[in-house]
């Protein structure tokens, strides 16, 4: 090992004991446990992606979980079709399709309000540990839902909930009110090179 070898492993040993150290700091400090309210929103893909990976995440913990698609109406997708065949979870599909394609504001209304008390349910019931509201955020960008009505809910839920909340376009008073907000970013995009949506990829 040559000196600029060993001067560079003790200065990374010494950078990283002080990273331990703040790291274990933050833990320690950390000691509050309830159920928290994460958002996923953004431009960039992979919002319910993050979310149905948690879902498996709970489940391989024990969780009951619900899930309400909102604007979503396709239900072949590979997500679907592997969580609905696990105990203990509840999945409904509640949207009509894409805004641009439903062009029917009263009935995209409509759904977000079914939509919403099968939300509601899951949001009363102490039994179930994950709530995701897959594309939640469209429904209250487009004024669907009453954004303080969805908020009151969310915040009235059992303590130890967990609720995951996907969609472009977070308001910002869910983003005011959420515990983790994550904001993703779209730097690539392969339908943008002409490359054709893939079961198993986007759906």
């Amino acid at each position: 090992m040559t000196d600029t070898d060993s001067t560079l492993d003790s200065r990374h040993k010494a950078r990283m004991e002080r990273k331990k150290a703040v790291v274990d700091a933050a833990i320690a400090a950390a000691t509050d446990k309830r159920g928290v309210l994460l958002v996923n929103t953004g431009n960039g893909k992979g919002k319910s992606s993050a979310a149905f990976g948690v879902l498996a995440r709970a489940l391989g913990h024990g969780l009951q979980a619900g899930v309400v698609q909102f604007v979503k109406g396709r239900s072949d997708t590979g997500e679907e079709a592997f969580f609905r065949s696990q105990p203990g979870v509840s999945w409904h599909v509640m949207g009509d399709g894409f805004t641009w394609d439903t062009q029917n504001r009263a009935a995209d209304i409509a759904s977000a309000r079914e939509g919403w008390e099968q939300a509601r349910a899951f949001l009363c019931d102490p039994a179930i540990g994950l709530v995701i509201l897959d594309e939640l955020n469209i429904v209250l960008k487009y004024a669907y839902l009453d954004v303080a009505e969805v908020i009151a809910d969310l915040q009235a839920r059992p303590a130890h909930q967990h609720v995951i909340v996907t969609g472009r376009a977070a308001p910002d008073a869910l983003v005011e009110v959420a515990d983790t907000v994550t904001d993703m970013g779209a730097t690539k995009h392969a339908f943008k090179a002409g490359i054709a949506a893939q079961a198993g990829v986007e759906f």
